[in-house]
């Protein structure tokens, strides 16, 4: 019965060179949801770093450990190694309130799409 409410909430699916585009212009936050001994193959440049087994930590709004760029009310836009983590990233991120969050898949895509890595 309730079904046309939760398809007014979802949001448009972001692609990575869109991400690369907004994340450029400042308009998005960017995740990197990797462990930090997956940074070794480099992490696109300006995203956070916030492992996934920390995300409930430094993403709840509602929490003093809460990264700043999380509480501005910015579309997120999350990445991993291929993309299966996001996903869940993606989920975790929204059952904390976050209301447009992107899962743009994985590093590769980001790579391949034209955005910067470091």
């Amino acid at each position: 019965m309730f079904a046309f409410m939760q398809r007014s909430r979802e949001v448009a699916a972001m692609t990575a060179a869109e991400a690369v585009t907004r994340h450029a212009a400042g308009d998005i936050v960017l995740i990197d949801i990797r462990d930090p001994s997956e940074l070794r193959h480099r992490k696109a440049r300006g995203a956070l770093n916030i492992p996934i087994a920390n995300l409930w930590k430094y993403a709840d709004p509602r929490s003093t450990t809460c990264q700043p760029e999380l509480k501005q009310g910015k579309p997120i836009a999350v990445y991993c190694a291929s993309g299966a983590r996001s996903a869940e990233a993606k989920q975790m991120l929204q059952r904390l309130g976050h209301e447009q969050v992107h899962n743009i898949g994985g590093l590769v895509h980001w790579r391949r799409a034209g955005g910067a890595v470091d």
